[in-house]
């Protein structure tokens, strides 16, 4: 593993939405009254009307897709990556309306889960834009021994989330906020309540160091901010992704990723490191169980450059 290095701004933190806020709201209403299953039939076009007008979400599709099959993407295939990701976003309207009798959830990992926060102390997970993190809060809202709060890029995707919002007020209660004054205070509240306190670790928006990992056999840049914070906050940190596998089914996976609870502090720098490695790994791991459930749709192999502490003399 290379020297860290800082990011510049990220593609996707000035990346436009491709969206309005008529659709969005045509199609919570749709949804909502018509049915999940009426409602999917327009999923077909919206992913279509992407696939051939979105170019720079193609390339990064076809991109993605040769990597995790290790040969170049089909039309069909990146229409299906496309499409699953309007059909996550699509049940989040579902979700967020507590209509969970309309899925079919399993669960890997959830006793080990249940052991960590036993002790009433709240841990962190860390996802990325895998699957639905949507389907990690709901297992929350369906249980109420597992209470989860989720940290959030907000400014990107301002419309959809108050879009979703209007669908359930309460959910905007469990979202804590990034970049504000106060957004590491209340993490540490959640936590210290017995929260499990979860957030996507595979992008930043330009404000962080980055890591390069090996990722479907090529470098990526992670940033190491996530990491550090569960470093300083001396807490264990699990792995979690929501996949969807088609239909109405999800498969929720929480996997052991760093416990920093017992780290001194000068093995902090090599603990973070280490689990940066195992966070890579587990990515790499489920994108190739579900790869069409990769939602970074831009350019992430993306060399970033050279500080000139990294350049040659």
């Amino acid at each position: 593993m290379t020297a860290p290095h800082a990011a510049p701004r990220a593609d996707w933190a000035h990346t436009p939405e491709r969206s309005s806020m008529f659709m969005l709201r045509f199609m919570t209403w749709f949804s909502l009254h018509l049915g999940r299953a009426a409602a999917r039939g327009v999923l077909f076009g919206i992913a279509a009307y992407f696939l051939l007008f979105a170019p720079a979400s193609r390339r990064a599709s076809s991109e993605y897709l040769r990597r995790v099959f290790g040969r170049p993407a089909h039309w069909r295939e990146m229409y299906r990556h496309i499409f699953t990701f309007a059909a996550t976003i699509h049940d989040r309207i579902f979700l967020l309306n507590r209509r969970f009798d309309l899925f079919d959830f399993e669960v890997h990992g959830e006793e080990a889960l249940r052991n960590l926060v036993a002790g009433g102390n709240g841990l962190l997970m860390m996802g990325a834009h895998l699957g639905s993190f949507e389907v990690i809060r709901a297992l929350g809202w369906k249980d109420t021994d597992l209470r989860i709060a989720m940290v959030m890029h907000e400014e990107n995707a301002q419309k959809l989330n108050a879009m979703l919002a209007a669908v359930n007020p309460e959910a905007a209660q469990d979202i804590i906020p990034l970049g504000h004054v106060d957004s590491m205070l209340r993490v540490r509240e959640r936590l210290d309540e017995g929260w499990m306190v979860g957030m996507l670790a595979d992008r930043t928006p330009g404000d962080d160091t980055l890591c390069p990992v090996q990722l479907l056999g090529a470098t990526a840049n992670l940033p190491i901010g996530p990491f550090r914070m569960a470093a300083f906050l001396r807490r264990p940190v699990v792995f979690m992704t929501g996949l969807y596998l088609g239909g109405n089914r999800y498969a929720i996976h929480f996997d052991p990723l760093a416990n920093f609870s017992a780290i001194a502090p000068d093995q902090r720098a090599s603990a973070v490191t280490e689990a940066i490695k195992r966070y890579a790994a587990l990515l790499d791991h489920y994108c190739r169980v579900a790869p069409y459930n990769w939602f970074n749709f831009f350019d992430f192999w993306k060399a970033a450059p050279q500080s000139p502490a990294d350049k040659s003399p």
